[in-house]
Formats: structure tokens, sequence, C-alpha cells
């Protein structure tokens, strides 16, 4: 078997396992057999041995298992992840190997961490949930910021907190503290953030921290808590949403000051991730439960997603293109729209421009507003003059399918009766329009 190198060459900052110090001349490395994995052929970083006698790197063995093989990879005879040993001897021999070929451009490969184990797991947040019960944040808040570290970890460290359950253990912490009147906040805080680290969250979860009272105390941090903890809160809010739960999203609808927070997140941004997450929990909010478009409407979600659009990256676009179609339902959304000066152009723009789902969101957007705009015309002059009739007509001859295809074809239907007093402009420049709204 011809014995694998390591080569260091100048302009290379990374190779398998041992990394360059700096750059240097042309240089080639022999790696010892007993060091490599047999499953990567890399050298090991955490050596660990099977019942079998064989030893693996810890990483590409547990992938190993985890992809439904129950057996050793060499030998084939079963094999179970809790039967695996680290193999200190061999690390600590790789390590010094490393050492001595330092000249070489090779750094030593760092002690490994030790993995969680489901025992361990499992005895943690029993400490979290006794905490939380006597009331006891300053404990509970250390258990769960150890926790919260030991997932940020590894996978398999989270992987062996979700079997321990806990996204369960952490909304009911969330939900004893919340029971306290003086909860302490701190501890709160951590466990927002813990809870973004293991999501997703399973029913039971959603539901806890959806009580009225865990509920206000997440609204709360959303509105007045630190830049990281809010957007620990609006990224909770947002997994609760996203999985339609319709308990959830009816409590949510119902939550004293979750439209001003969220709302609040879009017009003064904290973070890219928190506006996001905001308008994704806006999204669902209106779409399935009552008056929560009529509600955003009041506070100027319109003006404020339209002046979003103007410069949003794509992530952002589709999300505030799909809240804004939604609130276009709503005659006081439309009448918002048709107010503003960049409402039309800002839409067109968008059309075929960023993604398929944002043009799907953008024509159903401009659909609503033509449909049900004044006898006029004003609104279908505008959409010509900013271009909408040539962008609809090439969406059209490119393909759209269902409910794209049935609305951008009405457009076209529509703004045909006004194109003979208007003149088209290819496209709009609406950057001197832009105004900002409180």
């Amino acid at each position: 078997m011809t014995r694998p190198r390591l080569r260091a060459r100048a302009g290379v900052s990374e190779i398998p396992l041992a990394v360059m110090r700096r750059p240097a001349r042309q240089l080639t490395v022999d790696v010892p057999d007993q060091f490599l994995c047999p499953v990567s052929l890399d050298v090991m970083r955490d050596p660990v041995t099977a019942p079998t006698g064989i030893t693996y790197d810890r990483e590409s063995v547990e992938g190993w298992l985890e992809r439904g093989r129950a057996t050793c990879p060499v030998t084939g005879r079963p094999l179970r992840l809790e039967e695996l040993v680290p193999n200190h001897a061999t690390r600590r021999m790789i390590q010094e190997w490393c050492v001595a070929n330092r000249a070489l451009g090779v750094e030593r490969v760092p002690t490994p961490r030790v993995p969680v184990s489901t025992a361990d797991a499992c005895e943690l947040f029993a400490s979290v949930t006794a905490a939380a019960r006597r009331g006891d944040g300053q404990v509970c808040r250390q258990m769960v910021a150890r926790a919260r570290a030991l997932g940020k970890e590894s996978e398999r460290n989270r992987r062996c907190f979700a079997v321990a359950g806990a996204a369960r253990a952490l909304a009911a912490a969330f939900s004893h503290l919340v029971a306290f009147h003086q909860a302490e906040t701190r501890a709160l805080e951590e466990i927002l953030a813990a809870l973004v680290v293991f999501f997703p969250l399973d029913e039971e979860s959603r539901r806890r921290i959806t009580f009225p009272a865990p509920l206000d105390a997440v609204v709360s941090l959303l509105s007045h808590g630190e830049h990281v903890t809010r957007v620990s809160a609006a990224v909770v809010l947002r997994e609760i949403a996203s999985s339609s739960d319709n308990q959830c999203l009816q409590a949510m609808s119902k939550a004293s000051g979750i439209y001003d927070a969220l709302v609040n997140l879009v017009a003064k941004p904290v973070s890219p991730q928190a506006t996001k997450a905001s308008l994704v929990t806006a999204y669902y909010l209106v779409t399935n439960t009552e008056h929560a478009a009529a509600r955003l409407v009041d506070l100027g979600m319109v003006e404020l997603l339209v002046e979003l659009l103007a410069d949003a990256d794509k992530g952002t676009t589709e999300k505030a293109l799909a809240v804004l179609d939604s609130v276009l339902v709503t005659d006081e959304g439309r009448d918002r729209a048709y107010a503003h000066a960049l409402a039309v152009p800002v839409l067109a723009k968008k059309t075929m421009h960023v993604s398929d789902m944002a043009t799907e969101f953008a024509v159903s957007a401009l659909w609503r507003l033509c449909k049900n705009s004044p006898a006029d015309g004003g609104c279908k002059a505008e959409a010509l003059q900013v271009g909408a009739f040539q962008k609809l007509l090439l969406l059209l001859q490119l393909g759209c399918e269902g409910i794209t295809k049935e609305r951008a074809s009405e457009l076209l239907k529509l703004l045909n009766g006004s194109r003979d007093s208007t003149e088209c402009i290819e496209t709009a420049d609406f950057k001197g329009l832009k105004r900002s709204f409180p």
C-alpha cells in the first residue's frame, strides 16, 4: 500500500487535518498508516476504537453508523455508537508526530472535546427543570448556558440533546420561570437563545411557549430586550408560526403587543435575521388568523414594506413581497398602497428580477391593486408607465404556471385597456421617489 503524503505548498492555507502555519516551499510529509482513518483515509483528529479492535476517526465512523450501517466498516461485525471508546494513546501519538513535523508546516491536532452522552444530556436537563420549578433563575441560567455551549460544539451533541428532550425541557423551564412574578430576565433570555440551538420545536414545546403568560414574556423580550435577545425571540416566534399550528397561531394573534413588536423590527431593524423572522411570522399570522392584516396595515406595515423592497436582498425581498401581497386583500391595505408613490414601480421592478417566488408574489400584488383600482384607472396607467405590461408579456412567453399564469394573463387584459392613452417605458427609476416613514 502506498503511504499517503501530506503536501504543503505556497498559497495553500489548509490541508486535510494538518494546517499550514505559513507559506513555504514545496514540501511532502509522510503520514504513518496507523494515523489514518480506514473510512476517510485522512489523519484522525479524534480517534476512537471499536470492540473489534479497529481505530477510526470519531466523525467518520459516527457518520457511517448514522447512515444506517450498524456494522464495523472493516470487519463487518455488529457495532453500536455507544461501544466506541476514545483512543487517547493514538491521539497523543498523532499530536507528537504533528509537533515533530512542525518545521514542515504541519500544525498540532488539538485535543478533542469529550462528546455529550445521552445520559449526561438527560441529567443536565433534569437539573434545568428542577431549578426552574423552584424558581431558581440563576442556577437555571447557568445550566442552560452550559447546555447551549455544548450544543454549539457539534452536531453529535445536538442530536444527544434532542434525544434527551432539550426543546421540551427548555420550553417547560421558560413556562415555570414566568410563573414567578420576579422571574430573572437573564434566565429567560438564555432559554430563548438555547431554544434556537435546539430547533425544531415539537408540538408540546410550541404550545407551552404560546400559553398566555410565556407568550407575553417572549413578546416583551422581543420589544424591549437587548439586540441579541430580540433576535432570539424573533426566531423562536418564526419557528412557532411557520409550523402552521393553528392553536399556536390563534394564541399569537391575541398576544398583547405582538403586532407592534413585529412592525417595529421592520421599521428599526436590529439584524437581517430578525427582520426576516418578523416578516415570516407576520405572513403566517395574516394568512391564518382574522384581523392580523388590518392590525398590521393600521401600524404602517404597507409603507414600511414598500420602502424595504426598494433595496432589500433576495431573502428579504421574497418575504416582504409575501407579506405585502397578503395584506393587500384588505381595502385599507390597497388604499395605503395606492397612496404610496413607490408601490407600483417597486412591484414592477421586482417582477422577473429577483426569483420565481418573488415574481409570484409581485404579480399577485399588482393584480390585487389593478383589479380593485378606482374607475379612473390611475393604478393601471402607472403600471404601464413603469413597464409592467412588457414584463408580464415576457413572463407568459417564457412560461409560468398555476395562479401566477392566471393572474399575469388577467393583468395583461386589465392593462391592455389603458394602453392607448399611456406611454410605456422599459424600466422604472424610482430611487428619487424614495422617502422615509416614521
